[in-house]
């Protein structure tokens, strides 16, 4: 069977880990030699400690932002049955 190829834009489903069963859009998707990787829309948030920099005027803080998930814990979800493809 031919794996499916997951592009920006497509509906996907998280199949493992604290998001599991949750369905998002990919924002963005990482090609390296060893890693397959994409960013799924309000899944998989992971909270970054920021310090200020007043010459960019920017705040510190805590920003939540969405982390990489491997592309084998996602499969391509169909909204009209309700599952993964």
């Amino acid at each position: 069977m031919a794996m499916q190829k997951i592009k920006t834009g497509d509906e996907v489903i998280i199949l493992i880990g604290k998001d599991k069963g949750r369905t998002g859009k990919v924002l963005k998707v990482l090609t390296e030699a060893s890693q397959q990787r994409v960013v799924v829309e309000g899944l998989n948030k992971k909270i970054k400690h920021v310090k200020p920099n007043p010459q960019k005027n920017e705040t510190g803080g805590r920003l939540e932002r969405e982390a990489p998930v491997d592309v084998s814990n996602v499969a391509i979800f169909n909204p009209k049955t309700k599952k993964r493809r």
